[in-house]
């Protein structure tokens, strides 16, 4: 697949499941009243805009300019990684999401550097925008696994019947 096609279709889907977001939230006015789960519920928000951002960028900047793209993953990834470490820091009892969290705050630590350093790229064998790519493919499937454990997870079941 060519790389501008892929980030066209990884930037709608990601802002797909922004607004699918919002639905969700909308419907569950309890959560915005609760800190713990408002907090959760930003860093899904984040975890699915943050990505389709960069994937506007990438199909901006592309291959013809680098700089574009590289500059906004940089700037992105360090803002997702300074809310992702705020929410961990307020995680309590619940170790998938400490570990998600976690993950999350490594692959946007990840993802600056490769903005920052694109020959890394090179040690994968991967251009330095695919390398990005598969980052973000890793970073909303962390995105996912943390919605399947706030809206489904252990024990929700039995408290809500």
């Amino acid at each position: 697949m060519d790389i501008t096609t892929f980030y066209a279709l990884f930037s709608a889907t990601c802002f797909t499941l922004v607004g699918l977001w919002w639905n969700v939230v909308q419907s569950h006015t309890d959560w915005l009243s609760d800190p713990a789960k408002r907090r959760v519920a930003g860093g899904v928000y984040l975890s699915f805009l943050l990505p389709a951002v960069m994937g506007l960028f990438a199909q901006v900047g592309g291959a013809e300019q680098p700089r574009i793209w590289r500059g906004a993953f940089i700037v992105l990834a360090v803002v997702g990684c300074w809310c992702t470490l705020r929410l961990l820091a307020r995680t309590r009892g619940d170790d998938f999401v400490a570990w998600e969290q976690a993950g999350a705050t490594l692959l946007y630590a990840l993802i600056a550097i490769v903005g920052a350093a694109p020959e890394l790229a090179d040690h994968v064998r991967l251009r330095p925008i695919q390398a990005e790519a598969v980052l973000l493919i890793t970073l909303i499937i962390l995105g996912h696994a943390l919605t399947w454990r706030f809206m489904a997870g252990e024990g929700r079941a039995a408290e809500e019947a």
